[in-house]
């Protein structure tokens, strides 16, 4: 998250291939999961995406795919039991017996220009998810503690996944992550069987690359992220030359027809949106591009939405996008 320009993207044969990742083009269905992962990389301001869904619906592998397939490697994971000095740094306790006071930095700024990823967000102590968020929001980490003080700019893509049968995260946290997906299993057959294809193929030809062996089949599929992640640096070099000021009207008037809480939403559809039409390689947010990222902006910033629920997005509120956005595209 933050500001900053383009990270660097680590492509060298040496990269620590030693644990299995599926190839991100290998990943079936869960479009949505995808695009709001892409729309945080290519607008880094947005505020990080909140993923929600049971378990075994491919959340953590979609972001590791994503990570590998960006910046190269995984993403810097931070477990739920971390500690505060785990997280914004402090005295690195073993030089310290030593009578050596240095200081190590946290997980926050190893993260620079990476993806923080957080599993289970929804059980990581509010106290740290605060911190993170702020730091996300602001590009800076300040750190005062055991008499030193630490500054850092810090620009990362924060990702945290929940199970919402574990519990929800409080509304006031909700409204920080610019976008939120509600992340379901697949259901019909076909998705079913191309997904146990996928995973029994790359597990198969992983082994066989590991024992020096070449594969076809991921060779294919490391050019197909080749490709995506080209067309992502790209958009994101294209985001503002993108026209969005003709939108910003529709942008309030969405925000007001659903009741969302504080201004933070039709800032964040505002952004999506225009990272979704330099992503299409468009220069003007259209209608299209609202209509897509209105739920991924919205469900999550509701007036007395329920931090358990799952489903937020429902047919009545899909009818009443149509009835914004029509009334708005006959103007």
């Amino acid at each position: 998250m933050g500001v900053g320009t383009s990270p660097p993207v680590n492509n060298s044969p040496d990269q620590d291939q030693s644990i299995p990742i599926l190839p991100y083009s290998l990943i079936v269905g869960q479009e949505t999961l995808k695009l709001a992962l892409e729309l945080a990389y290519i607008a880094p301001r947005l505020g990080g995406v909140l993923l929600s869904g049971q378990r075994g619906t491919g959340k953590s592998t979609a972001v590791r795919a994503f990570a590998r397939m960006v910046y190269g490697d995984l993403p810097v994971t931070l477990p739920i039991n971390a500690t505060e000095d785990r997280v914004v740094g402090g005295l690195d306790v073993d030089k310290l017996m030593q009578s050596d006071a240095q200081w190590k930095d946290g997980l926050l700024v190893e993260a620079k220009d990476k993806l923080l990823y957080v599993d289970e967000i929804n059980l990581l102590d509010d106290h740290i998810v605060n911190i993170i968020l702020d730091v996300t929001s602001t590009g800076k980490l300040e750190v005062q503690r055991d008499g030193q003080s630490v500054r850092n700019d810090v620009s990362f893509t924060l990702v945290g996944t929940m199970n919402p049968e574990e519990g929800g995260l409080r509304p006031q946290l909700l409204d920080r992550f610019g976008l939120m997906v509600n992340v379901n299993t697949a259901t019909t057959k076909e998705e079913r069987l191309k997904i146990l294809q996928n995973v029994l193929t790359f597990e198969d030809e992983w082994a066989k690359q590991r024992l020096g062996q070449s594969s076809a089949f991921l060779a294919q599929a490391q050019q197909a992220d080749e490709q995506r992640r080209n067309a992502l640096t790209q958009a994101r070099k294209r985001f503002y030359e993108v026209e969005v000021k003709p939108a910003l009207e529709t942008c309030v008037a969405l925000a007001e027809a659903f009741e969302v809480e504080g201004n933070r939403g039709e800032r964040v559809l505002a952004m999506a949106a225009r990272a979704h039409a330099a992503l299409a390689k468009r220069f003007e947010v259209t209608t299209d591009d609202l209509r897509i990222i209105a739920p991924l902006a919205f469900q999550h910033r509701r007036m007395g939405v329920d931090q358990n629920q799952e489903a937020m997005w429902t047919e009545k509120d899909e009818l009443e996008l149509q009835r914004v956005l029509g009334s708005d595209s006959d103007k």
